[in-house]
């Protein structure tokens, strides 16, 4: 009987991806590095040298990734293929901004700059798959291993990035969005929403842990536009050059 047991526990990890777990790392890894090292990169710009005192800007992931935002990555990625997670917060103090803008503008293009930051490495991304995949049919083997394995990669990157950059919009503390949404409220209602914004972050936590397949869907509506602008066009044009050297 415990051999049973044991063999039935075990049959859980026939289909393990190990592949894709280790892709899973690296993007986790890339992604929330680099969406941290932009909040304290703009803030520094700004005056702020918090960040930069703790040494928070650099891609080093042991400075940034945090255990249960990380574990929660990849759950939700090997789960329903999009990366959701968080990382420890960059310090910023917005006392220290330079005097000629307001904190709360401050405040708002640091927040920013992290979605921003996976934006750009996603239509890094998407540019670099795309570049693979001319690079297989251009050796009349758009399905070997190796490029198989990059497709995977920069598809993996693409989507992850994605999903944090929306995920992040949100206007729900604690995320950035939230911080952008409250920089251009009254300063009466803003400061009311503060007063209940640890109760809205502890609803939203659970949320994200339990109704991972409902936040999934919200954020594959919103992530719609971004796609569009960013795949439409790259597609386009990599159609015309591909049609253009005869390779379709």
């Amino acid at each position: 009987m415990p051999f049973l047991a044991l063999s039935g526990f075990l049959s859980r990890f026939a289909d393990f991806d190990l592949q894709g777990f280790l892709m899973t790392i690296l993007v986790l890894s890339v992604s929330l590095s680099f969406h941290e090292l932009a909040h304290g990169w703009v803030a520094y710009k700004l005056g702020d040298d918090t960040a930069s005192l703790q040494g928070r800007l650099t891609l080093n992931p042991l400075a940034h990734l945090d255990p249960i935002g990380s574990l929660v990555f990849i759950v939700s990625s090997l789960n329903f293929g999009r990366g959701i997670g968080w990382a420890k917060p960059v310090p910023i103090n917005p006392a220290r901004f330079d005097r000629k803008i307001t904190m709360k503008k401050g405040i708002m293009l640091t927040s920013l700059a992290g979605p921003t930051a996976n934006l750009l490495l996603a239509t890094g991304s998407a540019i670099l798959l795309y570049l693979v995949l001319t690079a297989g049919l251009l050796a009349k083997n758009p399905e070997s291993q190796v490029v198989t394995i990059f497709l995977r990669l920069f598809e993996r990157m693409y989507f992850a990035n994605i999903t944090l950059a929306v995920f992040n919009l949100l206007p729900v503390p604690p995320l950035d969005g939230y911080k952008v949404f409250g920089a251009i409220l009254p300063n009466r209602i803003y400061y009311s929403l503060m007063q209940i914004e640890r109760y809205i972050g502890l609803v939203f936590l659970v949320l994200v842990m339990l109704g991972g397949s409902i936040l999934s869907t919200i954020i594959s509506v919103v992530a719609w536009p971004f796609n569009q602008v960013i795949l439409t066009p790259i597609n386009w044009i990599f159609n015309q050059l591909w049609q253009a050297v005869g390779l379709v």
